[in-house]
């Protein structure tokens, strides 16, 4: 499409998950324009390096005693269909429950034994599996990666004795209303596609589970091609991709059965549980965005940035700089506002999320979806000036350890095919300006279909078809 930028940032390439190289004469104009972030250049370089059978090894090194180790796959319950939901995450209990060399406990006592942390987690797109142990345990905790990753037993009995450790987490998770909030905003947003399903399933799926569910979840993407191993810390590169193809050389480049990945398809629309025993409305508010690697993604988190993120718990929030939640805190129409940009392969949710006074939710909503068209007509230069910094401090805290690190190279990697250096990364946030995020906004936000989801004392809120002409301004 054509770009509104004028000279400023190059769009991401169309071409699979890379991004076109930013101009180094631009970046180091940006980098520069920060004296505090002068020494941004001195940070260390990611090394990548792909296997014979197409898997990716990538080290950062940073200075410390601990390694981070982890495998980065391209997969999450975006990849399953109606009747397997919840696969993916029941799969990543399972990789803990022993091998056919380890059994559960002797897994776990290794692990204590040399003063090390393992960890998963399961997302709409992506699966982690990460250790963190002194530098001396690197080869042992990728060696163990390695071992739950291609030798779990995936024991029938233990299938069935997990299925209540899942059915209790989705318990745990239901009383987490801010979570319930996004899963429906995601299933009314993406109605009738796997994005639009949750990451732990229906209760039904859980209940009927079994190992071959599971065996073909694995073969089917659990593939070379789709992951990556990644190690941060004081670690030589050439010595973890000779342990990675040791350990994991022989997963084949890809499966034989075709992948399930459904298209996006955004619907606007809203989900509204009334509840009126409750003392707080939970809302959140979006419009749909592109992917990660669509030219607007830096305008977008900048946007977010202006929102802010306050709570009640937090003093002097009627000083913010943010007037949406210095109104909101001085005139007690929410108890907590935070901005958010979730982005997927080829989409997105930009919006708002509220806990707001019931009786205020009118007043509440105005705001909120006044803050948001403003985008679209007039931006605050000294509100676009701090959010760039908040933005960039942000940006800066993700280079701070070796398990920061290595997520973002991890992540970074899956999303975009690189690692995005930091100097790279606040050059585009300061590329960012005014008419940028008018572009944006003009683009995706201005006179478009929201998605709605709320949970608790909505009565005071408008109906959809009086909230979507709040999309736009008469008065211009």
């Amino acid at each position: 499409r054509k770009h509104a930028y004028r000279c400023r940032i190059q769009p991401f390439s169309s071409k699979g998950k890379k991004m076109i190289s930013f101009p180094r004469r631009i970046v180091k104009k940006y980098a520069r324009s920060f004296a505090s972030f002068a020494n941004l250049d001195t940070l260390p370089k990611t090394t990548m390096t792909t296997l014979p059978n197409g898997m990716r090894v990538a080290s950062e090194p940073c200075p410390g005693d601990t390694v981070t180790v982890g495998v980065w796959v391209d997969t999450g319950s975006r990849y399953e269909t109606e009747e397997n939901n919840g696969v993916a995450h029941f799969l990543e209990h399972m990789f803990f429950k022993g091998t056919e060399k380890r059994s559960q406990s002797a897994l776990e006592c290794e692990i204590e034994n040399m003063g090390g942390h393992l960890n998963a987690y399961t997302s709409r797109e992506q699966t982690v599996f990460f250790a963190r142990v002194f530098k001396e345990d690197t080869g042992k905790a990728l060696e163990i990666l390695s071992d739950i990753l291609q030798n779990s037993k995936f024991d029938p009995l233990l299938i069935e004795n997990e299925k209540s450790t899942i059915l209790r987490e989705m318990e745990e998770v239901e009383g987490q209303i801010e979570e319930v909030v996004f899963d429906k905003l995601h299933e009314t947003a993406y109605r009738g596609c796997s994005l639009g399903r949750t990451i732990l399933g229906p209760t039904e799926n859980i209940q009927a589970m079994t190992r071959d569910m599971i065996k073909d979840y694995v073969d089917t993407n659990y593939t070379a091609n789709r992951m990556v191993v990644v190690g941060a810390g004081p670690i030589e590169h050439e010595a973890l991709v000779k342990m990675a193809d040791s350990h994991f050389g022989n997963i084949p480049t890809e499966s034989k059965k075709p992948v399930m990945f459904e298209k996006a398809i955004y619907t606007g629309s809203e989900i509204r549980w009334r509840n009126d025993d409750m003392p707080e409305a939970h809302i959140a508010y979006a419009f749909p965005i592109g992917g990660w690697t669509d030219p607007d993604t830096f305008p977008f988190l900048v946007m977010q940035a202006m929102i802010g993120n306050w709570d009640e718990g937090m003093p002097g929030g009627q000083y913010s700089l943010s007037p949406l939640i210095a109104k909101a805190a001085e005139e007690r129409m929410a108890k907590k506002l935070f901005g958010f940009c979730t982005q997927y392969s080829d989409t997105g949710l930009f919006g708002l999320y509220a806990v707001g006074e019931p009786m205020a939710l009118d007043d509440l909503m105005y705001n909120v979806q006044g803050f948001v068209t403003d985008f679209s007509y007039e931006v605050d230069e000294q509100l676009l000036e701090h959010a760039k910094k908040t933005l960039i401090n942000q940006t800066l805290s993700n280079v701070d350890g070796s398990s920061q690190i290595c997520e973002e190279v991890g992540r970074q990697i899956l999303c975009y095919g690189r690692r995005m250096h930091p100097v790279e990364t606040v050059a585009r946030i300061q590329a960012v300006d005014a008419a940028a995020i008018k572009a944006a906004a003009n683009k995706f936000l201005f006179d478009q279909c929201h998605a709605l989801a709320s949970i608790g004392p909505t009565h005071e809120m408008k109906d959809y078809v009086q909230m979507r002409r709040g999309t736009y301004r008469l008065d211009c």
